[in-house]
């Protein structure tokens, strides 16, 4: 039997396999249990107040990327962050000029139908 650590999609598995003897398929096991993958970082939150303008998701989904910081100057229609919604990846905006006031989410944080993905302070 031989040992092989998987990770699939960031999932780590632990997986057993037996080698079969004269070519016969070996029976087949129950799947091996996936171990707990660690937690991604946090992002950087504001160290004051919120922002008076709030960025929420459109849908709800996965957090993929966050591509703002806080203290970034953004314009109308600057990305945020991109949120994976039914295998499609979409663009979180910035519906009009500001200055980025916090961050509320981190990559692989699944989000709902008007979570607070950021401030701006308009």
């Amino acid at each position: 039997m031989k040992r092989y650590n998987i990770t699939v999609n960031g999932t780590a598995y632990d997986v057993t396999v037996e080698e079969a003897e004269g070519g016969a398929p070996a029976a087949a096991a129950a799947p091996a249990a996936p171990k707990t993958a660690p937690k991604p970082a946090a992002a950087p939150k504001a160290s004051g107040s919120a922002g008076n303008v709030k960025i929420s998701a459109p849908m709800p989904g996965t957090i993929v990327e966050v591509k703002a910081k806080v203290g970034d100057t953004v314009k109308n229609g600057t990305v945020i962050a991109v949120l994976e919604a039914m295998k499609m990846e979409n663009d979180v905006v910035a519906d009009r000029d500001g200055t980025i006031a916090s961050i509320n989410v981190s990559k692989g944080e699944s989000v709902s139908t008007g979570s607070v993905i950021a401030t701006l302070n308009a």
